[in-house]
């Protein structure tokens, strides 16, 4: 079977996703995929979705912080960034998802938009609220523990 010439393939751009939750969160490309289709489903409906055959690529996520790289048809990239919006939770943990950028392929996507993290996270007691209280901190942030979920925060707020 012979290829499609380039002029008739279908193009494709990719969003660079910025994920965002508590740091104890456990998260998973096949988590995340599954909740974009579900989020691209109920926004889109069942053609729409098809239509901007999302498709995620890369998916990284340690300490609360992630990122994604998600593969879109070229004349969607609206709509898929209104189904990215759409998302706030993954397999019940609370998540921020934000699009970084959009590029023509995957490794300008990479390159241009991608930030590792360079900040490491450390634990630490912090007073919020006059009380004692166990949090992570992962500047500007600090989250901290109350009950069975946490609170977000920032060194001010602990003080």
């Amino acid at each position: 079977m012979k290829h499609l010439p380039k002029h008739l393939r279908q193009r494709w751009r990719y969003l660079a996703v910025a994920v965002e939750s508590w740091p104890d969160a456990d998260l998973s490309r096949g988590a995340f995929q599954r909740d974009l289709w579900y989020a691209a489903q109920n926004l889109l409906g069942d053609t729409g979705s098809a239509d901007a055959d999302l498709t995620v690529y890369g998916f990284e996520f340690e300490d609360g912080r992630g990122h994604a790289v998600v593969r879109v048809r070229r004349g969607e990239v609206e709509r898929a960034r209104a189904a990215l919006a759409c998302m706030t939770e993954i397999d019940g943990n609370p998540v921020g998802v934000r699009v970084t950028g959009v590029s023509g392929t995957v490794r300008a996507c990479e390159e241009r938009y991608i930030q590792r993290p360079q900040v490491h996270r450390t634990t630490r007691q912090v007073a919020l609220d006059g009380v004692d209280r166990r949090a992570v901190v992962r500047p500007p942030r600090v989250d901290a523990r109350v009950g069975d979920g946490h609170v977000g925060a920032t060194d001010l707020d602990c003080e």
